[in-house]
């Protein structure tokens, strides 16, 4: 009985704390949970930056968008400058003998400008329409895929590009003339952003009469450029109306890399191959000057020009005796005008059987790709692609040294 109430007494010991206020309990075997911040539950905080008013005394300044430049290393008759909110383009000759340089500001569509622009024709880029009266002007559009804006050009009888003479057929192309036959009325409806002309300072020229009327002419020089890379570097000048002048200068830079490698080729030569170029007229024949643009490609070929003592770039007329004298064993004859083949270019003058080079078939001409109307490819896209030319020409001299090109723009005679 004693057992009994002991018993009954720590049972009401035992009971008696735990109908008490609760107190903590520690289970031996689980380990505390660790309490996490409920982020989900709990939203997160945010600065309301723009709900904040700004602190006149700091205003938010936005960083400037840095406009890529490009530079104009080799052409000689054009500057390009990068003013305050435009570009300013200066065709320093526009044509031989000018007075005074042409300039063209390139304001983008919707700016202002401050500076005074004096007699800047002011042009809003980027253009949408463009008339070329050159074929010279088109390789370029099709460089930075803008060919689709021409709108008109003088003339697709001479335009090797197969696609202008399909668009004026469709009329989805004009054609409008130039010199005294450009027709202004058509461009004055056509209202195009940009007329790109050459000039000569004659009275055949073009722009006068579009001047006269209000209508957006361009003058482009390129045909003055003689060292090749230059006139290639008009791609540059013809890319700016687009705003794309920085995308036409990475095609242009590959190319340059293309000519020096070519040109490098043949610097070591210890012989050279002599060269004989053009074709007579009535008895006399023209013959380029040391620095014109076909004598430069010889001498970057590595040809041994025979008629080197003709200074500058102007040709000088020689008559048949002179000429045969000094060339009749000229090892190449190249740019033989019209000439098809050697039985056509002998049709010309029978004498010019009697040379050595017609003799051992060594003729070239540049008209492998022409058209039936006579547009020649060497004077349309050549212009864009010097270096395809010189390798046709180190092709001509030295085949050993560029075993895998092939001819483009110039063909051997049969």
């Amino acid at each position: 009985m004693k057992k009994i109430v002991t018993l009954l007494a720590v049972l009401i010991m035992l009971v008696l704390p735990a109908c008490s206020a609760p107190a903590t309990v520690v289970d031996p075997a689980v380990d505390e949970p660790v309490v996490v911040d409920p982020v989900v539950e709990e939203p997160e905080v945010v600065d309301p930056v723009v709900e904040e008013p700004i602190d006149e005394a700091y205003p938010v300044v936005e960083e400037p968008v840095v406009e890529e430049q490009v530079t104009i290393d080799y052409a000689k008759n054009f500057t390009l400058e990068y003013k305050d909110g435009y570009e300013l383009l200066t065709v320093t000759t526009p044509w031989e003998g000018a007075a005074e340089p042409f300039q063209y500001a390139l304001v983008p569509e919707g700016t202002e400008v401050s500076d005074d622009l004096g007699d800047a024709l002011v042009v809003h880029t980027p253009i949408k329409s463009f008339v070329s009266l050159s074929t010279t002007f088109l390789p370029f559009l099709e460089q930075i895929d803008e060919l689709s804006s021409l709108v008109a050009v003088d003339s697709a009888d001479y335009t090797y590009n197969p696609t202008i003479p399909a668009w004026v057929e469709s009329g989805m192309v004009q054609t409008v003339g130039s010199g005294s036959m450009v027709d202004v009325e058509k461009l004055v409806e056509l209202e195009p952003d940009v007329i790109m002309a050459n000039a000569f300072g004659s009275e055949w020229d073009t722009h006068p009469a579009l001047e006269a009327a209000g209508l957006p002419v361009i003058i482009n020089a390129d045909y003055l450029e003689q060292n090749p890379l230059g006139r290639a570097e008009w791609g540059k000048f013809i890319a700016a109306f687009y705003d794309k002048e920085a995308e036409i200068d990475e095609i242009f830079d590959a190319m340059v890399e293309r000519y020096d490698a070519a040109k490098a080729l043949t610097q070591d030569l210890t012989e050279k191959k002599t060269v004989l170029v053009n074709t007579p007229y009535e008895g006399s024949w023209s013959m380029p000057g040391v620095d014109s643009y076909a004598t430069i490609f010889l001498t970057d070929a590595g040809a041994e020009y025979l008629f080197n003592d003709i200074p500058g770039y102007y040709s000088q007329t020689l008559d048949f005796e002179t000429v045969f004298e000094r060339a009749k064993e000229a090892n190449v004859w190249i740019n033989v005008g019209m000439a098809t083949d050697l039985a056509s270019l002998a049709a010309m003058d029978e004498r010019l059987a009697d040379f050595d080079a017609y003799q051992s078939g060594e003729v070239y001409n540049n008209n492998a790709r022409t058209t039936a109307m006579g547009g020649s490819d060497y004077f349309e896209s050549g212009v864009a692609n010097p270096d395809v030319i010189l390798l046709d020409m180190i092709k001509i001299l030295y085949p050993e040294l560029v075993p895998d090109h092939t001819f483009f723009y110039y063909q051997q005679l049969q």
